[in-house]
């Protein structure tokens, strides 16, 4: 009798008070839960993020997937640095009640980060970016910010000089009974990008050989190439460049034996280079020397050429809550003949028509009449089919449009990672 009185009292004692705790704590998720609801909605616009891992790890926000139903966008948008690495920029755009809080941050990270250390850094930018729509919410009270212990800033050593090396070698090797095919292919890049210049240089060397066996007959076909890509571009302001290209190539595809075409050249951009990674209007011109030297005589009876050239490209890149364009219109033309052109459109386009509707266009179209190097024999049904020579054209085009519309609840914070994402 005494034990049980003994555990009667030990009951009368804490019962109460775990009761309390758990009615407390209740309560409490209540309470977060109803600011919660009050919380801002946020779009995320980035292609390649790691929504899921957003979500998970920042849920002081309400997530939307309709940017109309939002209080703040954020447009995520990507550029390559000099070392590999990328720049990320996240423009936050508030709307309705917070339009009058923007802010646009950015962080850097490296070519040998892994994708859970970038995600790590954006999830942290984004918290910065968003406690400014927060503090204006009741949630307000429940945030705090910690503080690191500050770096002080040191001249950045570096014993490569801002060097980036890179080397490849591919090969592909497929077949059956009947038909063996093997490809080759290497390339070697040396790049040294600052914010004074830029200097890319890039060697590359292919060959494809196809075989078939067709009655006891065997057909072989084969094809190579080998090219150096160099550019210096200097910084004149935040809207001025001067550079040159210069490229060596050959080709059996082209009847280019050796070729080539050194190009200066000078670019202006209308918006200032530090806004690139939203909003680019450039405009580029190009003249250079073509020498080249061809492997067989060509429809114009040549055998080699020494000609002067000029270039324009206008180019128009945009990426804003509405949607993104990037257009590209190019000319180009040889001085001895007017009449050797050639004029190249091309673009990609994305636009929010309404609430969860989207067109998508891409295309280019090429109006062809500079075709030097096409050889005067032509090609046989082989080379033809397997596309191992160049061929006489007008024109070429690609074009391609699609609609997406996605409707439903406008709320997407949960994560639900089981079974993957597929069907």
């Amino acid at each position: 009798m005494r034990r049980i009185f003994n555990v009667l009292l030990v009951l009368s004692v804490f019962l109460p008070g775990f009761a309390i705790a758990a009615y407390s704590q209740e309560n409490q998720e209540k309470n977060i839960n109803e600011l919660k609801k009050g919380a801002p909605k946020i779009y995320i616009d980035c292609q390649y993020c790691d929504i899921d891992y957003i979500r998970e790890k920042i849920t002081f926000v309400n997530y939307v997937r309709d940017r109309k139903e939002a209080d703040a966008h954020v447009l995520i948008t990507t550029q390559r640095t000099g070392s590999g690495g990328k720049e990320y920029t996240l423009a936050f755009i508030g709307r309705e009640k917070f339009s009058d809080i923007n802010a646009t941050l950015k962080f850097f990270t490296k070519q040998m980060d892994t994708e859970d250390e970038v995600r790590k850094k954006l999830v942290r930018t984004l918290k910065m970016g968003l406690t400014s729509y927060v503090a204006n919410t009741p949630l307000c009270d429940l945030l705090s910010v910690d503080f690191k212990e500050d770096v002080k800033p040191t001249a950045v050593e570096d014993k490569w000089n801002f060097w980036v090396f890179n080397i490849g070698a591919y090969s592909y090797l497929n077949g059956q009974s009947t038909t063996k095919s093997i490809s080759i292919y290497g390339d070697f890049s040396a790049n040294r990008v600052i914010p004074e210049s830029k200097l890319q240089l890039g060697l590359s060397a292919s060959y494809s050989e196809d075989n078939f066996t067709i009655n006891g007959t065997t057909i072989s076909s084969t094809s190579e190439s080998q090219g150096f890509n160099g550019l210096y571009v200097k910084s004149i302001n935040d809207h001025w460049s001067v550079g040159g290209y210069l490229t060596l190539s050959s080709s059996t595809y082209s009847n280019i034996r050796f070729a080539v075409y050194p190009c200066p050249a000078v670019e202006y951009n209308f918006f200032p280079y530090s806004e690139s990674t939203r909003r680019q209007l450039r405009c580029l011109y190009r003249i250079g020397f073509s020498f080249a030297n061809y492997r067989e005589e060509t429809i114009y009876n040549k055998t080699k050429d020494n000609l002067l050239y000029e270039g324009l490209t206008l180019t128009l890149e945009l990426k804003e809550p509405w949607g993104t364009i990037s257009t590209s219109l190019e000319g180009t033309h040889y001085f001895y003949d007017f009449s050797k052109n050639r004029l190249v459109l091309s673009g990609e386009v994305s636009i929010n028509i309404v609430k969860g509707l989207s067109l998508e266009l891409w295309g280019s179209y090429s109006r062809i009449h500079d075709q030097l190097s096409l050889p005067k024999a032509g090609a046989s049904y082989e080379e033809i089919l397997l596309m191992r020579k160049e061929l006489a054209t007008d024109y070429r085009y690609y074009a391609s449009i699609g609609l997406s519309y996605t409707f439903g609840s406008i709320y997407s914070n949960v994560v639900n990672p089981r079974f993957g994402n597929g069907y």
